[in-house]
């Protein structure tokens, strides 16, 4: 951040004694300081000077603090603006950050709170300087790491990189596509990362709601500190205040050492919490806690430590109706969805499957070192076209995964993609169709002619082998590379799920998923 002494702030409060608290605090701090009681009086300030940051009173004798915000927007002012409420004013704190306040703070106002806020709004603006006079802002990145076992968080690569517009740029060009739904998703993660305003991203499975939280981190300020991805639904109930908030050396029977939970991990970042919905009330209310006063208890600790968080939210479901079903805490709702980002179903965007299906061919020849990449037929578009996509673009990424896997030509054909129809399903088989059934089902026909026509494989253990690979792979994928998951939805144990990825050639890596050709060693029976 820039030296303090370049910063003039306006603090705008009606209390003299509050106001001049403000003052002297940041005033050694090393900022310059000019303060107003009204809002016509800050005003007035704002019109003779710019200011690197505004700090007001919610209430105040002619106005409230979100007339001033509201100016400051519609005048295109660059200052960014900091809202005090009354303690438990939660809706006040939401209509402020939905106003364009970068961040808020409750009343009684801790003054360490306070410099740490300031300072990350300061730290968040584009190098703007204070003068004298007014001189008149989808597939996955291939370096994301996975696998963390319970959802545990990863650290973003690269916390050297800051926040530049090329980044910026970066990060918004991953959301592939031109439709206007898309686009209309790349505008709203511009302007929502500028504040420190909640983000609720709401989308089916698939559709790309951690590359969203990513693209807000690294549009954002907190660029270069760490972004932490939280799957709530993988984590045991029994070990989430632990993981959320740490704990300390022989808190309970295991813990041997002291050790940071995601909030402490994640300071000066964002921490992005997937699947919100799946976690239970018992740990909403802690959640909650944790939010509204930005300070956590580590499990066995006695005092409580500040956290510079941004919470980035996800989830599939309808968490509104979880609220009117009992299954999640209203005040957490509402303090999560302060900005909501809904994500489109890709059938909703069909006109984007092009240039998904080349950005997911060009990763693909890029990763297993093949160039150059195969091309897409137009029968094969017209086909992935009807197809219903209830997998959105992780499907399209399995579908095109399996057929430049079992296709040896440079051009995809429909029959290369394995869609048994244009209802939705797509078939295990890529290059077979079952059998259709005959009208009489209780005298099954046993001719030859009534069975399947699908050419015989010339190596059976081989293709099943592939069968096998490509469904392992679907369920790593599904959840999140996380191998324990995985084998459980397949009625797998650890051990036996990760026999098979040894024997077929699947690992997983920082880098994700690595696929090879590492047979087991004979003679090595499978694990119980």
């Amino acid at each position: 951040m820039s030296s303090p002494a370049l910063h003039r702030l306006l603090v705008v409060d009606d209390e003299p004694d509050l106001r001049t608290l403000y003052e002297l605090t940041l005033l050694r701090e090393g900022y310059d300081i000019d303060t107003a009681g009204t809002v016509e009086e800050a005003w007035q300030h704002l019109l003779e000077r710019r200011y690197s940051a505004v700090i007001t009173d919610m209430r105040l004798p002619d106005g409230i603090g979100l007339d001033l915000i509201r100016r400051l927007e519609a005048a295109g002012r660059p200052e960014k603006a900091i809202v005090i409420t009354a303690y438990g004013s939660a809706e006040n704190a939401v209509s402020a950050l939905k106003a364009g306040a970068y961040d808020y703070l409750t009343k009684p106002v801790d003054l360490k709170q306070f410099r740490a806020v300031v300072a990350s709004a300061l730290s968040a603006s584009t190098g703007h300087v204070a003068t004298t006079t007014a001189s008149s802002v989808i597939t996955p990145p291939a370096e994301v790491p996975h696998g963390a076992p319970h959802g545990l968080p990863h650290n973003h690569q690269g916390n050297a990189l800051t926040a530049t517009p090329e980044r910026g740029s970066l990060a918004l060009s991953r959301l592939v596509g031109n439709s206007p739904a898309i686009q209309q998703v790349r505008v709203l993660i511009d302007k929502v990362a500028r504040s420190m305003a909640p983000v609720l991203i709401w989308g089916e499975s698939g559709t790309g709601k951690e590359l969203v939280a990513r693209a807000i981190h690294d549009v954002s300020s907190r660029a270069s500190a760490p972004f932490m991805a939280v799957n709530c639904g993988a984590i045991p109930e029994q070990l989430l205040e632990a993981e959320f908030f740490g704990y300390r050396k022989g808190a309970f029977t295991g813990a041997n050492e002291d050790r940071e939970g995601f909030f402490q991990a994640a300071s000066g970042g964002t921490l992005f919490l997937d699947e919100i919905g799946d976690l239970p009330l018992a740990m909403q209310t802690k959640l909650l806690r944790a939010i509204q006063e930005r300070s956590v208890r580590a499990v066995g600790a006695t005092q409580e430590v500040q956290v510079d968080v941004r919470v980035v939210s996800a989830t599939h479901k309808d968490l509104q109706a979880e609220v009117q079903a009992g299954r999640f805490r209203q005040d957490l709702y509402y303090r999560l969805n302060v900005i909501q980002v809904s994500l489109p179903a890709l059938r909703d965007r069909l006109d984007d499957l092009p240039v998904l299906s080349r950005r997911i061919l060009d990763r693909i020849a890029a990763e297993s070192g093949t160039s150059p990449a195969p091309h897409v037929s137009p029968a094969a578009q017209l086909a992935l076209r009807q197809h219903r996509f209830p997998g959105n673009v992780r499907e399209l990424e399995n579908i095109l995964h399996r057929a430049v896997a079992l296709s040896n030509q440079a051009q995809l054909e429909p029959h290369d993609l394995g869609l048994a129809d244009t209802t939705g399903t797509a078939s295990p088989w890529p290059e077979s169709r079952t059998a259709q059934p005959t009208e009489d089902i209780t005298e099954p026909d046993t001719s030859v002619a009534a069975r399947s026509t699908a050419p015989l494989p010339s190596d059976l253990v081989t293709h099943l082998d592939q069968v096998e690979r490509d469904i392992l792979i679907q369920a790593l994928e599904k959840h999140r590379l996380n191998r324990t998951a995985a084998g459980a939805s397949l009625g797998l144990s650890l051990r036996q799920i990760r026999y098979r990825m040894a024997r077929l050639g699947v690992e997983v890596s920082d880098q994700g998923l690595v696929l090879g050709d590492r047979p087991a060693p004979e003679g090595e029976a499978e694990p119980d």
